[in-house]
């Protein structure tokens, strides 16, 4: 086990870390009515009702999270005491609307940690989870959550429309994402709106981007392949040409025949000015406070979808950040605003699919 501790003294929690926009009440009400619309518009188009962000499967894992044992200011929560918890993965994208893999965008992953105990930040909800929402950069394309709704009312004007445009636009933006990446940049804004690399999920790191307690600390999360067969699709091309659901062939063909392994990871926060709390746009330095792991996950092979049974087990599960431990207690502007939205948006799809026959997607052309 890697015993690294951060170079600098972990930062106390102390509330005066956590700052209220203005009007952050009507920017949560505001974002509330943009994932309504969203997930609106496309179970009108598709006859079912989806995620109003991160719409598209790429593949449903189940595998097993071995906590290590840890140094005292990583032991904290779930991760107090070393053990094995049975997990559940999510693969996907960004997007709400249900695209054609030819617009490349940014990857997530979403984490279910079962028999998870301890204090709850929702005492009522009876469950023993604990869910962590990743993407695949270390920091998130707004830094406050009045930017995330302006950002996410331009994606509701545009959802289910003009998918080959899109397209178009996505091959377009990732031609330009290239010569950035080549000249030793790399562009948020262009990778988040098409201009992802056409690359293999499996080999990327993903980050929760925005902080979180970790005990009486503060920390960001991270999953990182660490299986030789993960690690070697870091970077890996695939052709989104050949299928409408390329990533997800591509999941679905690696786990047939092989496992795989991460590390689940965390930074604690030693430095308020280069490692903020209230701004999610600023990627935490690792030079001044490198990722420690706190557990082992491992999948093994396994069938990642299946067109008859997968749609209706990703109908039942949801994530949000605030189901977990309060020992893990979200914080910052983008996660409180992200509090009421994800129940409500869950509740949505439930209702409108309920009693109905659910099926694979099949996205525009």
């Amino acid at each position: 086990m890697n015993n690294t501790t951060a170079p600098h003294a972990p930062l106390a929690y102390r509330p005066e870390y956590e700052a209220l926009e203005e009007d952050e009440a009507q920017t949560t009400q505001e974002l509330m009515e943009a994932m309504r619309s969203i997930a609106e518009t496309v179970a009108k188009d598709e006859g079912q009702a989806f995620r109003s962000v991160h719409a598209k499967t790429h593949g449903i894992l189940h595998g097993t999270l071995e906590v290590l044992p840890l140094p005292a200011e990583y032991a904290q929560g779930l991760f107090a005491q070393p053990g094995t918890h049975p997990v559940t993965l999510r693969l996907s994208s960004t997007p709400g609307d249900l695209l054609d893999d030819k617009v490349s965008t940014p990857r997530g992953l979403a984490i279910k940690i079962l028999e998870a105990d301890g204090p709850r930040l929702d005492a009522a909800d009876g469950l023993r989870e604990q869910d962590f929402l990743m993407v695949n950069g270390p920091a998130f394309n707004a830094p406050t959550a009045k930017k995330f709704l302006k950002n996410l009312k331009l994606l509701a004007a545009t959802t289910d429309k003009a998918p080959n445009a899109k397209k178009l636009l996505s091959a377009a933006l990732r031609a330009i994402e290239k010569v950035v990446e080549k000249a030793g940049g790399e562009s948020p804004t262009l990778v988040s709106m098409g201009g992802h690399p056409a690359t293999n999920p499996l080999g990327e790191t993903y980050f929760t981007q925005v902080p979180m307690l970790m005990g009486p600390y503060m920390a960001k999360l991270s999953l990182a392949p660490v299986a030789p067969q993960l690690t070697a699709l870091t970077d890996a091309p695939i052709d989104l040409a050949q299928s409408s659901h390329a990533l997800r062939d591509a999941v679905d063909k690696h786990f047939a025949t092989q496992g795989g392994t991460w590390e689940l990871r965390a930074q604690l926060c030693v430095d308020l000015e280069r490692m903020p709390i209230e701004d999610a746009s600023v990627e935490w330095p690792e030079e001044l406070s490198p990722y420690v792991p706190l557990a082992i996950l491992t999948v093994q092979p396994q069938a990642a979808w299946d067109d008859a049974l997968s749609p209706a087990e990703d109908n039942e599960l949801s994530f949000s950040p605030w189901r977990g431990l309060q020992a893990h207690r979200p914080i910052g502007s983008i996660m409180r605003v992200r509090r009421p939205a994800y129940p409500m948006a869950a509740d949505f799809r439930h209702r409108f699919n309920a009693d109905k026959p659910l099926k694979a997607p099949n996205p525009s052309n």
